[in-house]
């Protein structure tokens, strides 16, 4: 992994940037000797972190709405139903 201080980083914004973008590759912040960051492409942020958000999110919502099904009173299956509607017959 890359390193840079964050002097180097401030002259030099645009050359990390495109190192990135082209590599992919995180690059570790430091102050001093000291890591206090990390920079990441933007597809890692989002493989990482929002994707999973997403999904944790859609598994929440799908066992919020079995929760609160309810089995139907009739057992026609909705294709069925789907189809009657659609013929009127």
């Amino acid at each position: 992994m890359k390193s840079v201080t964050a002097l180097e980083l401030r002259q030099s914004l645009g050359k990390v940037v495109s190192a990135l973008e082209a590599g992919g590759e995180p690059v570790l912040l430091c102050r001093g000797r000291r890591p206090v960051a990390a920079l990441v492409s933007l597809r890692d942020f989002e493989e990482r972190f929002v994707e999973k958000a997403a999904a944790a999110e859609r598994d929440r919502l799908i066992e919020q709405m079995d929760a609160l099904a309810r089995p139907a009173a009739d057992p026609t299956p909705s294709v069925e139903i789907l189809r009657l509607a659609r013929t009127g017959c």
